[in-house]
């Protein structure tokens, strides 16, 4: 229990410490207008109260990533604690950050705009690619798990049939994705993130009061099947320490932001809220079940992170807490497939600079993506969303990247965001040469590749400002 509260401590005085030293760092310009301010338009640039865009783009980057990565990740012992804590602090909330004040300093562009302004026009064909792919997986899959929970609540006739609930939801994804971003977001959301953390506060709360054995950093654990914790743990706990998908959220709620001075607490600040969510659902996952992580691995095997979230929230918290479970379980993640699709219309309108202040326009956009998206529900996703933790990692890798080039157009300092961006290479490179789905190599080849490809990344990096820097000398 001592590794977890001070776990606890360190994450949320990173926060206080090295979030403000991040702000510092890049530089925010307080006067400064912001795209809510410049460029409000009633639909997508419209300025909110800072607490909504914190609860609201913590609730977008979180969905179930940072419960059920984070109980996935429990199978590793405390070695999650210290991923989820360093990982956040120092790499995933410093993502964040930049992906929303990016965002801002660049009228509220999407993701992959921002990245090609800094390196260059192939990484942001690429990006938009990339991003428009990942998004929609992420909200056809936000749409398939809901329904299937839905229906197995125990309904009856048409209420326990998968298709309705999957088109009830898929129609309440098309008005979300079109109506102005206060009509829907900005008056529910908050509710659901304020759920959100309740719910984790009381699985917390309540590990601490019957004082659950949670083991300690050190103790001689390993994961059941015998997987390594580097790189498996650092793509198995993406949510909750660092991820690409939170690059793409991001850009919504910085064309809502009013002040540069709100970028800490919205975006470093929701990361940090994530992580302790995380946090907490890992230390409850190590500790309720008998026998420990070994009675973890049994429950998983039976039902998945699903059934977990159930057996702890009403192990802990009673009937109340079976009320949370569902609304997590379910509310959750249709709440993040939402602005997943709504992300993908803004970054297509981005790409062909079509304007979306005219629902026709809008329209034009949504109505096609929503054909693909409710096309690929008859596909199985067994295989391909295999392949989800290591994309959206190496999309927060090259995100990363994008904003150590930033630092050095600034003339400042780069070395805090280059080398988390330097491990996340590591890790990209290593998890895809080692995984099942990927080259399945022994750790023997795939370490060495995986340090040689992140040291030559800092290299190229580094010549290449170097180059840059040189010309504008010249210049």
């Amino acid at each position: 229990m001592t590794s977890f509260l001070i776990s606890l401590a360190v994450l949320i005085g990173g926060y206080f410490i090295y979030g403000k030293l991040v702000e510092h760092w890049f530089g925010i310009e307080p006067d400064r207008k912001t795209p809510a301010v410049e460029f409000e338009d009633g639909v997508d640039f419209v300025p909110l109260p800072w607490y909504k865009i914190f609860l609201i783009q913590f609730l977008n980057i979180a969905g179930l990533g940072p419960i059920f990565g984070a109980i996935m990740g429990a199978l590793y012992g405390p070695a999650a604690f210290l991923w989820i804590v360093f990982g956040c602090i120092f790499a995933g909330a410093v993502h964040d950050y930049f992906s929303g004040m990016l965002s801002i300093r660049h009228q509220g562009k999407s993701v992959p705009e921002v990245v090609g302004h800094y390196l260059g026009e192939p990484a942001r064909k690429f990006m938009r690619g990339f991003s428009v792919v990942l998004l929609v997986l992420v909200g056809v899959v936000f749409m398939m798990g809901p329904a299937g929970l839905l229906a197995n609540l125990g309904g009856q006739g048409v209420l326990a049939n998968t298709s309705f609930w999957l088109g009830i939801i898929l129609c309440y994804y098309f008005v979300a994705t079109v109506l102005p971003v206060d009509k829907i977001i900005a008056k529910i959301y908050p509710l659901f993130g304020a759920a959100l953390l309740i719910m984790a506060f009381g699985v917390g709360g309540m590990t601490i009061i019957n004082g659950l054995p949670v083991p300690e950093i050190g103790a001689d654990l390993s994961h059941p099947g015998g997987l390594p914790i580097f790189p498996m743990l650092f793509t198995t706990i993406a949510c909750g320490a660092i991820s690409g998908f939170h690059a793409t959220q991001s850009p919504l709620m910085a064309r809502c932001t009013q002040s540069e001075t709100q970028g800490r607490p919205i975006f470093y600040g929701a990361m940090i809220a994530e992580g302790v969510v995380a946090l907490i659902w890992a230390a409850a996952a190590m500790s309720f079940f008998p026998n420990g992580i070994e009675g973890l691995n049994a429950v998983l095997s039976q039902g998945g992170a699903g059934l977990v979230v159930k057996e702890v929230s009403v192990g802990l918290m009673g009937t109340v807490g079976g009320l949370l479970a569902v609304l997590g379980v379910i509310a959750c993640p249709v709440t993040s497939g939402d602005t997943a699709f709504r992300s993908v219309r803004l970054i297509i309108a981005d790409a062909i600079g079509i304007e979306q202040t005219s629902k026709a326009n809008r329209l034009k956009l949504t109505i096609p993506v929503f054909a693909v998206g409710f096309a690929l529900t008859f596909i199985d996703f067994d295989i391909i969303w295999r392949y989800f933790a290591f994309s959206n990692q190496s999309l927060a890798t090259i995100v990363l990247w994008a904003s150590a080039a930033y630092m050095v157009t600034r003339d400042k300092s780069h070395w805090f965001v280059s080398l988390p961006a330097m491990f996340m290479t590591a890790v990209c490179t290593t998890y895809i040469l080692m995984a099942p789905e990927g080259l399945s190599l022994s750790a023997a080849i795939s370490y060495p590749i995986g340090i040689t490809a992140a040291i030559a990344a800092m290299v190229a990096f580094l010549m290449k400002n170097k180059a840059t820097a040189t010309a504008g000398s010249a210049a």
